[in-house]
C-alpha cells in the first residue's frame, strides 16, 4: 500500500500563513507566519510534533509568511529552506539563524521523500515563489500571494490533485470598504492579489478532472467572506472537487491525497 500525502494548513491570511505537508517521516512546513506556539499547538491538534518537522520553506519576504521563521528554526530545530534575496531582506528580522539552506526560484528541491517545484510569482514581495509538492505520482499546490494570472500557473495547475489556492478578495467589498486608495489599488494591481472571480477562472481554465481537493486560501478579513468566495467558486469556476476555506483563525482538516 502506498504512503498517501497529507495536508492541512495551520493558519491562512495576512494574520499569518502556514501549511503543513506530510509523506510518511517527510513532514514540510510552508512559509512560518504564525507564532511557534499557535504552529505547535495547532499541529498538536491533529497528532504531530512540530519538533518532527524535516524542514520549513519560505516563499516570499513579507511579515505573514516569514517573520517566525527564526523562532521555528531555534526552538523546533528545523532547517530553513529559502532563496537568497529573500533570506537577505528576511535576516534581520528574524533573529539569528544556524542552518539556512538556499535555492533559486525555479529550482526542484528533493527533501525526504518528496520533490518541491519552485514557480516565480509576480507578487510584489521580494523573489517570491509558490510550490507544486509531488512525491513522483501525486502533486500538491500552494499557490497564493500570485499578483495576478501569469502563464506558469496553467502548465502548474494542469495535473494538481490537491490545490491551496488564493481567493483573496471581492471587488464589491474592497471598493467600499475602509482602506486608503492606495492599498486598493496595490490589492487589485498586477503585484497584489487575486479576487475570488479571477482566482476562479484560473481554476476553471487550467485545473483537470485529477483535482480532487480545492482549498481557497489567503481570504481578506475585511474585504472578503468564506460564503462570498466558495459561491464565487461554485458558480464560476465548474470544479468538480470538493472546496473547503482555510480559516485565518485555525487549522483546516488533514487532507488526503490517496
Amino acid at each position: 500500500m502506498k504512503t498517501p500525502i497529507l495536508t492541512c494548513s495551520l493558519n491562512s491570511g495576512s494574520n499569518g500563513n502556514c501549511i503543513y505537508v506530510e509523506k510518511g517521516d517527510t513532514r514540510l512546513l510552508f512559509d512560518a507566519g504564525i507564532s511557534g506556539k499557535k504552529a505547535a499547538t495547532r499541529l498538536a491538534d491533529h497528532g504531530r510534533d512540530i519538533g518532527e518537522a524535516t524542514a520549513l520553506v519560505v516563499s516570499h519576504n513579507h511579515a505573514d509568511h516569514a517573520a517566525m521563521a527564526g523562532v521555528y528554526q531555534r526552538k523546533f530545530g528545523v532547517p530553513i529552506y529559502v532563496t537568497q534575496p529573500t533570506f537577505e531582506w528576511i535576516e534581520p528580522h528574524i533573529g539569528k539563524t544556524s542552518d539556512v539552506r538556499h535555492f533559486e526560484a525555479g529550482d526542484v528541491l528533493t527533501i525526504g521523500a518528496l520533490q518541491i517545484e519552485t514557480i516565480p510569482t509576480p507578487h510584489d514581495g521580494v523573489d517570491g515563489v509558490i510550490f507544486v509538492v509531488t512525491d513522483g505520482r501525486r502533486r500538491l499546490g500552494i499557490f497564493t500571494d500570485l499578483g495576478h494570472p501569469f502563464p506558469e500557473l496553467g502548465a502548474a495547475l494542469a495535473d494538481i490533485d490537491l490545490l491551496y489556492m488564493e481567493s483573496n478578495y471581492d471587488p464589491d467589498l474592497l471598493r467600499t470598504g475602509g482602506y486608503p486608495p492606495h492599498l486598493k489599488a496595490r490589492i487589485r494591481g498586477r503585484g497584489g492579489h487575486l479576487s475570488n472571480r479571477e482566482s476562479a477562472l484560473v481554476v476553471r481554465d487550467h485545473c483537470s478532472d485529477r483535482l480532487q481537493t480545492l482549498v481557497l486560501a489567503h481570504l481578506s478579513e475585511s474585504n472578503n467572506e468564506p460564503e462570498i468566495a466558495l459561491e464565487t467558486h461554485r458558480h464560476v469556476s465548474g470544479c468538480g472537487a470538493e472546496i473547503h476555506v482555510a480559516s485565518r483563525y485555525g487549522p483546516s482538516s488533514m487532507f488526503t491525497i490517496e
